[in-house]
């Protein structure tokens, strides 16, 4: 047996935060990130329809890029002190993957982060609160999944929390909201979109209800991802849509080592952190090409090719174009084609990839890639991306 689940609503278009003054409740604590929002008048706006809901609002502001276990920890110290019936994220995906977290510790704290690793070993929740998430980027689509990512910044390492109890209660997805998102940030969230339609559809978990979420996913960032990044604001419009269409696919088929490979590098190398995007569009077409040697996924590879009306009539040409593509999505967004462009520096690369590519394939997203990796060949497949040398295993 097999689950589908979604927010109970998904509210959209332009104007949809308005959304926010029917909610029911008596507090509301609004979890959100480093003053966008606030700069662009729609915190303002969000606490206002919050209290024309008749709500008392408390702020939890300041939750960093990639939020740390520090930051969720105190949030849920905030929530506990404040006792909200509904938990508000706004921004990006950190504030939203954090507001997952603070709940859980919220309603339940002597819970562990080591227990909420676990993938769905989350307690019941909605005990004390509800969540009702607001992107204001289009890429990680946190506001219709299941999932939370959470850095460990002692450790270096990401960790992918996974339980359906963390899917919002309400997603509100705006296309206002992002209308003022930089060029680079409209690239690398893009990426991520794109990889998780693409992982989603070859998962091993696929099905009838994710497929064609996956597909008009792909269709619609191939089509509109390009004029988005460009400044084209109703391209940016449809992104908002292809990104939330996206995330309902992988958020019940799961995703693959793509994003297992990003999680374990993000933080890793001393040279800088790599944007979550930034390495989901560097790993994918290296990964396409390691997965494609399982016939199965080759097959579910040619099929988004066909779909997209790529070129090629055998199965290796379609996922040679499949790839090419990919490749000129890259070159057009500005995005490195190897870790070595990045900059990451080829002795510390050497030095720390063996326990890196161990901790991939340890990854929980890994279990649902089409094609079984060792951390030998994990680390082979590291290399192909370090040097941009052909995948040829």
């Amino acid at each position: 047996m097999s689950r589908f689940t979604l927010p109970r609503d998904i509210y959209h278009g332009k104007g949809s935060l308005s959304e926010l003054k029917n909610l029911k409740g008596k507090k509301a604590i609004l979890v959100v990130g480093g003053g966008s929002m606030k700069r662009q008048g729609f915190l303002d706006m969000a606490v206002n329809y919050l209290k024309e809901a008749g709500m008392e609002v408390r702020l939890f502001e300041g939750v960093e890029p990639d939020p740390s276990v520090e930051t969720v920890m105190k949030g849920a110290q905030a929530m506990r002190e404040f006792e909200p019936d509904w938990i508000v994220s706004m921004g990006g995906g950190s504030p939203i993957d954090a507001a997952k977290a603070m709940w859980a510790f919220y309603e339940y704290p002597d819970v562990t982060f080591e227990d909420l690793c676990i993938p769905f070993n989350f307690p019941q929740l909605r005990t004390k609160a509800k969540l009702a998430a607001i992107p204001s980027t289009s890429g990680t689509a946190t506001e219709v999944t299941a999932f939370s990512v959470i850095t460990d910044y002692a450790k270096g390492v990401k960790y992918p929390l996974a339980d359906f109890n963390i899917t919002p209660d309400i997603a509100i997805v705006d296309p206002d909201l992002v209308k003022g998102l930089p060029a680079k940030q409209v690239a690398y969230t893009g990426m991520d979109a794109l990889t998780h339609a693409i992982e989603a559809y070859v998962s091993t978990l696929h099905g009838p209800f994710t497929d064609p979420l996956a597909l008009q996913a792909i269709e619609m960032v191939l089509d509109y991802l390009p004029a988005s990044y460009h400044g084209n604001m109703d391209a940016r419009e449809q992104m908002h849509y292809a990104q939330c269409l996206a995330g309902m696919a992988f958020s019940n088929a799961l995703l693959g080592i793509v994003h297992s490979m990003a999680h374990k590098t993000g933080a890793a190398f001393s040279t800088g952190h790599i944007t979550h995007g930034c390495a989901n569009a560097m790993y994918l077409p290296y990964v396409i090409r390691y997965n494609a040697k399982d016939a199965t996924a080759a097959s579910r590879y040619a099929d988004i090719a066909r779909r997209m009306g790529l070129a090629g009539v055998s199965e290796a040409a379609l996922i040679n174009s499949l790839c090419a593509k990919i490749d000129e999505m890259n070159t057009e967004l500005a995005i490195p084609k190897t870790l070595q462009e990045f900059g990451i520096k080829e002795d510390e690369f050497k030095e720390k990839i063996a326990s890196i590519s161990e901790l991939a394939v340890g990854d929980a997203c890994t279990g649902s890639n089409p094609r079984a990796i060792t951390p030998a060949e994990m680390e082979r497949l590291f290399n192909c991306i370090y040097y941009g040398t052909e995948v040829d295993f």
